[in-house]
């Protein structure tokens, strides 16, 4: 409720300031509350028309009292797109009717005041109930006299703002603040921004400025609000030309109000290159975000509890409620949904020809919901599941959380600031101090000198050598004071190191955060690929030792397969060694054949000698009968034959005898 306060404190802080016509800080009670004399019957008819034009364009007037008669002021139109603010009688009922009944955003004049009612109008715009009689009894005392803003303050707190429930309209009462305050305050000349572009930025303003009167917002906030507009556009942030902006504000005041604020958005300084239609969607889109607690807004298809059709709503998700309308003008509101720490999101599977589904558990309703593709359909699940932590955890929507955490930074650098300039300051009274001492001993050296003039030569050179001594201690108390300084210069660039280290280490954490879901992504990809390493490394693992058996009976088989290889080998090895011997026999017999051969021819030869000679010896016989018996052929069965004619020897002599013969021709060899 104490933020509540502060925030309308503001508004109305601007309002209250805009009927301070001369600057003295002191505003009559007479624009403070209604009219307090009775009017006529007509003027009463008047006055109640003029009432309902008060509150449909969000002004205040009263009746003006000329020359007895009730004189009203004219509403400036709105004419084929220029503003015509004049002053003319409405002199007829009807007219005040016709200008009571149009729409506000099409009449956008101004109602001169005479007496403007600021506290009714407050009482009107935030529902609660008006006591006129209650601002008389609080100003008895000076009833003639103005009222200060801190005189005013004390009734606006007991019959105002207490009383306040937060069942009104933030926008309407902004506006009627800002119509009270525009008027005087905000410049007519050309600008990028429209005047409801305006209105927003100032709104704007009055949330993100410090809690100290004047109002003014500091560069901080003003470089956080030039970023969301910038992202909101979909530029790129200059952020060297804002810290040359930045340097120039700081050496000349502490911050902007709100209309200088107005003033430089609307120049279009930060906004170079963008159209009027894409600053004032980028300044709406914050708008929605920082006042109206929009945390996210999108078409989506919602499925009906009685009909159970599908229709299209434009759905608004704020910290506590989700409301959807007919389109997203937010004219036709079709229905909320309540939030809060029990409820509960669900994705659904497609069905009945619908995609992107999801489903809204509350306590007394479940509400499904189509979005248009799956990235809107996560956005929507996860924003409405963060706003469900939110609530259950009791914290603020995130935009306040974070401008409460700038502002707690900004009052912990300033609390530092200020305890360096008290020891620079602690640093100068003892330094002016010392001063004040050395100037004192200097005087007394000099009456000193001045006495030692008329002594004697020793206590002049005593004298002298004692304001030696003090020259050498005021050096040295020049040398302390330099040494001070250069830590106050010290000091000083600590804190802007400081300072920058804290903007560092926003950025870092900034970092920090896209590093961890960067992590925490490769690690769940490390997983997955791990688990698809281990099932490959048992399939691998299997496989081997299929492999391996199959290798050991192949080498078992080949083993066996070597063996008898190994042992073909070796029969084959006698065999042909066998083969060689038998070879080497057979020449051997071939040699011996032949040379049986040649023993044979030679043995012929000799036989057929022996024959003719044996002939010759026939016929010498056949002359002398009786002396020799001549050897008769045998059997017809081959015999063995020598050099003496048929052997009287068995073939195993001869063979014998062959032996030898090899025997005596290897010794000859």
């Amino acid at each position: 409720m104490v933020g509540l306060k502060e925030e309308l404190l503001k508004s109305i802080w601007h309002a209250f300031t805009a009927l301070d016509l001369d600057r003295s800080g002191k505003v009559s009670k007479s624009q403070l509350k209604a009219s307090g004399g009775r009017p006529s019957r007509r003027g009463a008819r008047v006055e109640a028309l003029l009432r309902r034009a008060c509150i449909t364009h969000l002004f205040s007037v009263d009746l003006e009292q000329v020359d007895g008669d009730e004189k009203l002021v004219a509403c400036g139109k709105r004419k084929n797109g220029a503003i015509r603010g004049e002053r003319g009688g409405l002199t007829t009922e009807e007219d005040l009717e016709q200008c009571s009944g149009q729409d506000p955003g099409r009449t956008i004049g101004f109602v001169q005041r005479c007496r403007a009612v600021l506290s009714h109008n407050l009482c009107t715009v935030l529902n609660v109930p008006h006591d006129p009689v209650a601002l008389e009894e609080h100003f008895r005392d000076d009833d003639e006299g103005p009222v200060s803003n801190q005189g005013y303050m004390p009734y606006l707190n007991k019959f105002i703002l207490e009383k306040v429930q937060g069942n009104f309209d933030k926008v309407e009462f902004n506006r009627m603040c800002w119509t009270l305050c525009a008027k005087k305050n905000f410049s007519k000349s050309p600008l990028l921004i429209s005047d409801e572009d305006a209105f927003k930025v100032w709104v704007i303003f009055n949330f993100l400025s410090e809690d100290k009167y004047p109002l003014i917002i500091v560069p901080e906030e003003i470089e956080y609000l030039l970023k969301k507009i910038t992202e909101a556009m979909g530029a790129g942030w200059q952020q060297e030309q804002f810290d040359h902006y930045k340097i120039a504000l700081n050496t000349s005041r502490e911050g902007l109000s709100a209309w200088e604020l107005i003033d430089l958005i609307g120049s279009g300084q930060f906004s170079k290159g963008m159209d009027r239609q894409t600053v004032s969607m980028a300044i709406n889109e914050v708008f929605n975000e920082l006042i109206l607690d929009v945390l996210k807004q999108g078409y989506m298809l919602k499925k009906g509890h009685k009909r159970k059709n599908w229709m299209e709503r434009w759905f608004v998700l704020k910290p506590n409620i989700i409301s959807y309308y007919v389109s997203e003008d937010l004219k036709d509101k079709k229905g909320d949904i309540i939030l809060d720490g029990n409820c509960c999101v669900e994705a659904l599977p497609d069905k009945d020809g619908k995609k992107c589904l999801f489903l809204i558990k509350c306590l007394d309703k479940t509400f499904e919901i189509s979005a248009s593709d799956k990235k809107k359909k996560q956005e929507w699940i996860q924003a409405i599941q963060s706003t469900v932590s939110l609530l259950r955890a009791g914290s603020p929507p995130p935009h306040k959380e974070a401008r409460l955490k700038r502002k707690e930074l900004r009052q912990k650098l300033l609390a530092e600031q200020e305890e360096l300039e008290r020891q620079m300051k602690e640093l100068q009274a003892a330094n002016e101090n010392k001063q004040k001492e050395l100037e004192t001993v200097r005087k007394q050296l000099e009456a000193a000198a001045a006495r030692a003039a008329e002594e004697e030569k020793k206590r002049l050179q005593t004298q002298v050598e004692l304001q030696d001594r003090f020259s050498l201690e005021l050096e040295r108390e020049k040398t302390v004071r330099q040494k001070m300084e250069e830590q106050v210069a010290q000091k000083s660039s600590e804190l802007e190191q400081y300072l920058q280290r804290v903007r560092e280490l926003e950025e870092m954490y900034k970092q920090l955060q896209e590093a961890l879901e960067d992590e925490k992504q490769a690690r769940q990809d490390e997983e997955t690929v791990r688990k698809l390493q281990a099932r490959l490394l048992e399939e691998e693992t299997a496989k081997r030792a299929e492999l391996e058996k199959w290798h050991l009976q192949q080498q078992q088989t080949i083993q066996v397969t070597e063996a008898e290889k190994q042992e073909l080998e070796n029969q084959r090895m006698m065999k042909e060694q066998a083969l060689q011997v038998a070879m080497e026999q057979l020449k051997q017999l071939e040699l011996e054949r032949k040379e049986a051969l040649e023993q044979y021819e030679e043995v012929k030869k000799k036989l057929e000698t022996a024959a003719n000679n044996t002939k010759s010896w026939k016929d010498k016989v056949a002359h002398h009968e009786g002396l020799i018996r001549l050897i008769e052929p045998g059997s017809k069965n081959p015999h063995l034959i020598t050099n003496w004619g048929p052997a009287a020897f068995t073939e195993a002599e001869l063979e014998q005898r062959q032996r030898s013969w090899k025997g005596k021709k290897a010794t000859s060899e």
